[in-house]
């Protein structure tokens, strides 16, 4: 997911494989057919693993009330002129009913953009160093369709740019595809650093999505399956943003150079529905 942030991406880690590319982020430069090809890891890095980590809960938003808790997120309004997106963001968009979030995708003309949405975080209200951080979410299928849970370095916020700031993007989804993605972005040297997989999955079901995140290494899980892991032991290829603070940003966008800008309108409105979101630190 594209970085910009209207003010106030047990099995041994495995050596980064640098996907460095110069210029804004687009997700064709990780997972196109022609751009960097992201290599498949090693046997042993997905299937089931049993971590002997513990975890305590130390946050979570059920979504039990009646609307989004304002101590809990900010909601953005506007465009972020980003990745050719189509989607004005409002926090109209964003309703709590039947101990789910939801967030809704709409085919209405706002602020001069031929679709609404919402997408929303948690800066300076909820922000994570390590442990390990999950939600359970229902994906909405259609073309153009592309939700996201995902973190970025709290620092943006203070004079860090991205992708300095670095950018964690625990799933994304795109269109009608059973693909999830599990990415990360970053500054080496200057530019722009990318590392992911894709695991094959049924995302109009629930899932729990999730990272494991501690100074040596990120892991990606569906449910309990592990797809991949990003070493960032000792600040190796320049990881140094993932040993900050993030926050958490939920949003589901509408077109965008990622899911192509081909909408299917039979599809709006279209729902996002978030069961909870977790934090947890290791014990």
């Amino acid at each position: 997911m594209r970085t910009n942030f209207l003010p106030l991406a047990k099995c041994a880690p495995i050596v980064l494989l640098l996907a460095i590319t110069i210029g804004s982020c687009k997700k064709s430069n990780i997972f196109g057919d022609t751009k960097v090809v992201i290599p498949t890891p090693p046997p042993d890095t997905v299937k089931k693993i049993t971590d002997t980590t513990t975890f305590t809960l130390v946050w979570s938003d059920e979504f039990n009330g009646t609307s989004v808790d304002s101590k809990n997120w900010n909601m953005e309004t506007g465009s972020l002129h980003v990745n050719n997106e189509k989607e004005y963001y409002q926090a109209a968009n964003a309703t709590v009913a039947n101990g789910n979030l939801v967030i809704t995708a709409k085919s209405e003309s706002v602020g001069g953009f031929p679709y609404t949405s919402a997408r929303m975080n948690t800066a300076n209200k909820v922000n994570v160093a390590y442990g390990k951080i999950e939600a359970r979410i229902k994906i909405p299928m259609g073309a153009g369709l592309w939700p996201a849970f995902w973190m970025l370095g709290s620092d943006i916020n203070t004079g860090t740019t991205w992708p300095g700031c670095g950018e964690i993007d625990i799933m994304e989804h795109i269109n009608a595809d059973s693909l999830i993605y599990g990415t990360m972005h970053w500054s080496a040297a200057g530019n722009q650093a990318d590392y992911g997989l894709k695991l094959s999955s049924s995302p109009s079901a629930y899932h729990v999505y999730s990272v494991t995140w501690d100074d040596t290494a990120i892991k990606w899980y569906v449910d309990n399956t592990l797809y991949v892991t990003g070493n960032i032991a000792n600040d190796i290829n320049n990881t140094d943003a993932f040993h900050k603070p993030f926050f958490i940003i939920l949003n589901l966008a509408v077109a965008g150079d990622f899911p192509g800008q081909t909408v299917d309108l039979s599809k709006l409105p279209a729902n996002m529905y978030v069961d909870y979101v977790r934090v947890y630190k290791a014990n």
